[in-house]
């Protein structure tokens, strides 16, 4: 691909900052810390969670770098960063996680396999950028469209990141075209993170942002955006990212049988943040001192006055909200926290419940062991 290139070795892999957790090293997956993930509403760049899966891709040409919308279309078209760039620009403030997030706890009730992921493969940030709905425009799929008049149903995005998984070819996902084509669903096709570029980790210099939905159908380091009849049969989408239940194991599974996963579900820490999946809000959040024998409800709060958030009125459906409640408790205690959305979706109370070979969407109410005389939260 003219402009970029994947290296087929870990020799220029970018700089990272020194306090992150680091779960893999080649290829590169690592977390922030409890303490800096929760320091400010929008990650830093340098604490947001970098999943990878194989060597960062090296683009050494901006000018030359395109991406070509093919598939079931009448007329295909190249794209390069400039056309991109005179698109109008939106900003989404969003928060992406990995659907294994808090794996590390569900591999303590049986294990699982994965990246050992603790609390922290998630992140908030602006990101800035064309609405693909504006670009799919552009070779004449219409908004509010769910199937172009050559049949295609689903928008594939393709990057020339190349991984084991797919047998050295390119990580690949898709969402539906209906949700591609809506602009209320906000797809951005993400030129800027925090008001600055993206960098190499997270997909410089365009990724796609695909709100309330699992990081893995957030490609970075796009290639190609093709319109395709059926779902993306990548190995991301039909032998990865599926929610099974507990009774499934490694020698009884059957992929075809569940839907990829796309929306997360409800998810908090007791470190102070909470977010659903698909557009709903957080309602509430609720805690307990005594291990959820009572309850009281927790403030919770989007911050606003960042420089680079032209218009903030996304968050509440897209973005982390922060929780914060003063509580008496006793010597010992078990702090248990848990999240409503709008829909009025719950936390689940236990792990066994939701456990899954894959160790994925861990949304059971988080428990800490406290002993303190009184906390903040």
């Amino acid at each position: 691909m003219p402009g970029i290139k994947g290296p087929s070795d870990y020799s220029l892999e970018p700089p990272r900052h020194p306090r992150l957790k680091i779960n893999a090293k080649e290829p590169f997956n690592a977390e922030p810390t409890r303490s800096d993930l929760i320091t400010s509403y929008v990650t830093p760049v340098e604490f947001f969670y970098k999943r990878n899966h194989g060597p960062i891709p090296v683009v050494d040409d901006i000018e030359r770098y395109s991406v070509s919308l093919c598939g079931l279309i009448n007329n295909s078209k190249e794209l390069f960063m400039k056309d991109i760039w005179k698109l109008p620009k939106y900003t989404v403030t969003a928060t992406l996680q990995c659907a294994g997030n808090r794996r590390t706890a569900m591999s303590k009730s049986r294990t699982v396999k994965g990246v050992g992921w603790d609390i922290a493969a998630i992140g908030n940030a602006v990101w800035g950028g064309a609405k693909l709905a504006d670009v799919l425009e552009l070779v004449g799929i219409p908004y509010l469209t769910s199937i172009s008049q050559s049949g295609g149903k689903h928008v594939e995005f393709v990057s020339i990141d190349k991984c084991k998984e797919e047998n050295g070819g390119p990580y690949k996902a898709s969402i539906p075209l209906s949700q591609a084509t809506n602009p209320e669903a906000d797809v951005l096709l993400a030129y800027e993170m925090n008001g600055e570029p993206l960098n190499r980790d997270h997909g410089y210099p365009l990724r796609v942002v695909v709100p309330g939905v699992i990081g893995a159908r957030s490609v970075k380091w796009l290639e190609s955006i093709n319109i395709i009849a059926d779902e993306c049969q990548g190995f991301f989408m039909q032998k990865d990212y599926k929610m099974f239940p507990p009774t499934v194991n490694w020698d009884n599974i059957n992929w075809s049988t569940r839907r990829s996963q796309m929306d997360f579900p409800v998810q908090i820490t007791i470190k102070g943040y909470a977010v659903s999946g698909g557009g709903r809000g957080i309602e509430r959040v609720d805690l307990s001192v005594d291990g959820g024998k009572t309850w009281v409800e927790a403030n919770r709060y989007q911050k606003t006055g960042i420089p680079y958030i032209a218009d903030d009125s996304s968050s509440d459906r897209w973005a982390w909200v922060f929780f914060e409640a003063e509580a008496n408790i006793p010597q010992r205690a078990e702090i248990v926290a848990k999240a409503v959305d709008i829909s009025a979706n719950v936390q689940p109370e236990s792990i066994d419940s939701i456990w899954n070979l894959r160790g994925i969407l861990n949304t059971s109410w988080h428990r800490v062991q406290v002993r303190v005389g009184q906390a903040n939260l």
